[in-house]
């Protein structure tokens, strides 16, 4: 079987990190063809994660947002058409189209749109004062609105909304966050350490609201005057933040007969792909907007986190260059949020065994290891490490995640 020729043209929709990472890859790799990357976005492609901690809080500018200075960029010899969407997708001539009435021919395609923030009417959509936080525009709206001052209502306590609360609550500024799980962070760090994320919050004096739901946004001539919850209470609010997750920015792939996921018969959204990023015949996806196969699990999965995009890019474009595939690398996400500094690395979850290894979370400082349980409810190795103030031994706990080292046999007693 002979290998696929190298493309000429190569077209990455999406000027987000994974797209950015698969221009970059390519070029490391000696690739010589044109490359044309899409972004909906004006200006170079940006880091997001800072968006609701550095940029938010003021720490930052926007030019430190840059995943490239224009002077690399330029390196790169890549045609960028910014502030440009696609629209469409025809796979039989091979063709983007978009919404400004031209189009992209390719040979090799990367779908890298990554996400769009859910913003549903019932919680405000178009209304006055009430946001999403994805873009580097939304955050620059809320940084100017919590300069004014006023109440903040946050709903959903995920990583955005907790990170943005933590940030107005800095600044000085009354915050109410409201979720219907019943503590911050819960799916994603476990009961244990989202009940110590949950006693930062209330010590910093968020009026936190677990365990309930918001069943209507209300406004006074076309703004934002508070939240309806399902216990009955209202809460008053200058500005709402909603922050009730994302879902793959798939529309423009609409009859295009690329696979999409289903989340009620798949229990995943986003382009499905093969264990590579490869959808189909020159076409290959990366980033928020990718469901890779998992063959550890026979599910498509999104990863859902920066380094993931990163990853999933260079290794696309190792895909479609016929090359050997760089070696996957641990999950990572941190989370900035008062003088906590959380990091993980591997798989961390509700559903997973939990116990503290070293420090305690009582003060803060401490590592804690996840382990998925076997059929008889117990863990057998570590999996996942998350920690704070304890940089060097997260780095020894993260060689045990990859070494899939044994479940401690005892651990502290006191958290």
């Amino acid at each position: 079987m002979t290998a696929a020729p190298e493309p000429r043209r190569l077209v990455v929709v999406g000027a987000s990190a994974a797209g950015l990472a698969v221009v970059e890859e390519v070029r490391r790799r000696g690739f010589t063809g044109e490359v044309t990357l899409i972004g909906d976005e004006p200006g170079l492609p940006y880091d997001r994660p800072p968006l609701s901690k550095q940029l938010l809080a003021g720490e930052w500018e926007t030019d430190r947002l840059l995943l490239r200075p224009g002077e690399q960029w330029e390196a790169l010899g890549v045609t960028y058409l910014p502030g440009t969407a696609a629209g469409g997708l025809d796979t039989q001539a091979r063709l983007v189209r978009l919404v400004n009435g031209a189009t992209c021919e390719y040979d090799a395609l990367v779908i890298a749109t990554g996400a769009a923030a859910v913003h549903p009417v019932s919680l405000g959509a178009g209304l006055a004062g009430s946001q999403v936080l994805r873009s580097l525009p939304d955050a620059l709206r809320l940084r100017s609105a919590l300069a004014q001052g006023g109440r903040l209502v946050v709903v959903g306590a995920g990583f955005v909304g907790a990170e943005a609360a933590a940030v107005a609550r800095d600044m000085g500024l009354p915050v109410t966050m409201i979720d219907p799980l019943p503590l911050p962070m819960v799916g994603v760090l476990g009961e244990e350490v989202a009940q110590m994320l949950a006693e930062r919050h209330r010590a910093a004096g968020v009026d936190l609201r677990c365990g309930v739901g918001v069943t209507e946004a209300l406004s006074e001539a076309g703004r934002t005057t508070g939240v309806a919850l399902d216990d009955g209470s209202v809460v008053n609010a200058t500005n709402v933040l909603v922050a009730v997750g994302a879902r793959p920015a798939v529309g423009w792939l609409a009859d295009s007969g690329v696979p999409l996921g289903d989340r009620k018969r798949l229990g995943v959204e986003g382009v499905l792909c093969d264990k590579a990023g490869r959808v189909g015949e020159g076409i290959w996806a990366a980033g928020d907007v990718a469901a890779w196969f998992d063959p550890a699990s026979g599910r498509h999965q999104r990863g859902e986190h920066r380094l993931a995009a990163t990853e999933e890019g260079r290794t696309v474009a190792a895909a479609l260059l016929g090359a050997d595939l760089p070696a996957p690398s641990l999950p990572y996400f941190w989370s900035d949020q008062y003088d906590l500094k959380l990091q993980s690395y591997g798989t961390t979850g509700r559903d997973m065994a939990f116990t503290v290894v070293e420090g305690s979370l009582s003060t803060g400082r401490f590592i804690g290891v996840y382990g998925h349980r076997d059929s008889d409810g117990l863990p057998r190795t570590v999996d996942g490490v998350l920690g704070n103030g304890m940089a060097r031994s997260l780095r020894a706990w993260r060689r045990a995640v990859l070494d899939r080292a044994a479940w401690p046999v005892a651990a502290p007693s006191a958290v």
